[in-house]
């Protein structure tokens, strides 16, 4: 949680219950969340709250498409060897798989390859492919997906070796500009929807293919769980499309066929329903976890494989890496704790290093010290040549592609997105960057600017929390990037009894406003002082299921002394 005060802002008008809350005479809250979101009308808001999947746009909008189904279904005829090469995170796996689902059903069987993430960093690195080469027979054709729009060199060097490249990305273009490629799918590089993660473009191209040569034993939809895990878990816009596919995903997750999603979804405790919370916070962190550990193959495994007692061995180990993870976490967020203790609580960021910490994990402890600090961050493991591999998190107005450009004399290299971001440094100039990161945050910010702020959408009294309310709410799921879950608060909000410490911190609340009382959870509340109540508290809701009774549930965000 923050250590600094933070600035409650509410959005747009007073929220009035009793009102039907919009024109076209929705209930009262879904009224009030369409207007303040400027949601569109008519038509467009009708496809938004309840998407159809015929509105899924033609694949061929998508630059290279016709290329890329045409060579394809070139190497189906021929009987081509085909390799899918891969990234270690969820849409890397999942892109993997939604190729080779996709290519079995027109009877090729190609191989896939995962770099790992220590030794071979991110994408279609020199040692990667070396491996990959060693590894399999020399494939005729590659398909990259999740990676390959800036390998320049590195598709030149397939290309000489006679082997014939398909990208298939959603990253920013380089200055290079394109590599030599049969096909560059990628709409940030022209056409379609350039919102879509990796797994969202496989399944256009997977649309492509369908569309150029039909498969009657194949149902398109049944791509649409990965695509799902894809899209929620890389935190892409959560608009248009996107919101489409993972609408209906979500609804399909719980009855899959696919054996994998059914054992991730019983080791991480879901309980026959599926959110973007339980993608985001359940599901993804495990299979994560596995390249975080250096075992990405056990994350594409588990997706892959059609055998139910291999899918929950899989999951187990998934398990496992997952608890490796949180430990390796805890231990770095103490040490990095202890360290910020002895530095100046004035800095504007903060840049910690150490030849202790697990290069997988210090993004999540990044990101876990920028909220708590509302600072920029750099956590970074340093191996035992004195090089450093940093992943970085932002606050909002501070762009951290900038703030590495301003800083690029002290890197051996950087670069990622302005709220997250990767860097290599020298250990002896990790000192020199933090000064250089806070100068340039110094210059371009001022300090009202760096202050936490929270948006609320709606102040609303706890008597009128309801299953009713909660299911006029749900109609604006899923959230995410670009819709993100609607926070309400409450004033004068008094406790029952103190506060139930439970395991990580997390604290379960009984609460009082006026006559009405609720339960709630506050995680990782008890990290932080509480004021003396009564309270003002910024919340979210959700539907609880537990013992086959349904309950709304209020989840804390924020609290301070009511005013």
């Amino acid at each position: 949680m923050r250590t600094e005060a933070c600035q409650w802002i509410l959005r747009g008008e007073p929220f009035q219950m009793n009102g039907n809350g919009s024109a076209d005479g929705f209930p009262a809250i879904l009224g009030h969340l369409i207007e303040q979101r400027g949601l569109p009308a008519g038509e467009g808001l009708e496809h938004f709250l309840r998407p159809r999947l015929r509105h899924i746009g033609d694949p061929f909008e998508i630059g290279d498409m016709d290329l890329a189904v045409e060579r394809v279904l070139q190497a189906v005829d021929r009987g081509e060897k085909v390799c899918i090469f891969g990234d270690y995170d969820v849409d890397g796996v999942s892109s993997v798989a939604v190729m080779r689902r996709m290519l079995k059903a027109y009877g090729l069987d190609p191989r896939h390859f995962i770099p790992r993430r220590s030794s071979e960093g991110y994408g279609l690195s020199e040692a990667a492919l070396a491996r990959c080469m060693d590894e399999g027979p020399k494939p005729d054709l590659l398909i990259a997906v999740d990676c390959g729009t800036v390998s320049v060199d590195e598709i030149a060097g397939l290309r000489e070796d006679g082997v014939d490249v398909i990208v298939v990305d959603h990253h920013e273009p380089g200055p290079r500009g394109r590599p030599d490629v049969v096909a560059l799918v990628n709409p940030k590089c022209g056409g379609g929807p350039a919102y879509l993660c990796a797994a969202g473009v496989c399944f256009k191209l997977c649309h492509a293919l369908l569309k150029t040569r039909p498969l009657e034993d194949f149902d398109l939809k049944s791509l649409l769980e990965l695509v799902t895990l894809a899209t929620v878990a890389d935190i892409v816009p959560m608009v248009e499309e996107n919101r489409l596919m993972v609408r209906h995903g979500l609804k399909r997750l719980p009855n899959t066929l696919n054996p994998g999603l059914q054992a991730l979804q019983k080791v991480s405790g879901m309980n026959g329903r599926a959110t973007s919370m339980d993608i985001g916070f359940r599901i993804g962190p495990r299979l994560n976890a596995a390249g975080r550990m250096d075992v990405p193959e056990d994350a594409l495994g588990i997706l892959l494989t059609d055998c139910r007692r291999r899918a929950d061995e899989f999951a187990e180990r998934l398990e496992g890496y997952n608890r490796r993870r949180q430990q390796h976490e805890a231990r770095i967020r103490k040490e990095a704790l202890e360290m910020l203790s002895e530095r100046d609580p004035a800095e504007p960021v903060i840049v910690l290093g150490s030849r202790d910490w697990h290069p997988g994990v210090v993004g999540i402890v990044a990101s876990r010290l920028m909220r708590q600090f509302h600072k920029p961050t750099f956590v970074i493991a340093i191996d035992d040549k004195g090089v450093g591999k940093g992943s970085g998190r932002s606050v909002e107005g501070v762009s951290l592609v900038e703030a590495i450009h301003a800083s690029r004399e002290h890197l051996v290299a950087g670069g990622g997105h302005d709220m997250a971001a990767g860097i290599s440094v020298e250990e002896s100039k990790i000192d020199a960057f933090r000064e250089a990161f806070a100068r340039h945050v110094l210059e371009h910010t001022d300090p009202e600017a760096r202050r936490p702020r929270l948006y609320l959408d709606a102040e609303i009294p706890l008597d009128q929390l309801s299953l009713d309310f909660l299911r006029d709410y749900e109609l604006l799921q899923p959230f995410g990037n670009g819709n993100p879950q609607p926070i309400f608060m409450a004033r004068e909000v008094h406790l029952c009894q103190s506060p139930t410490r439970l395991k990580n911190q997390h604290l379960r609340l009984s609460l009082r406003q006026g006559y009405q009382e609720i339960d709630a959870v506050f995680f990782g509340g008890g990290e932080i002082d509480l004021p003396d109540p009564p309270w003002d508290i910024a919340f979210t809701i959700d539907r609880n299921h537990f013992r086959g009774r349904t309950s709304l549930q209020v989840i804390i965000q924020d609290v301070r002394a009511a005013e």
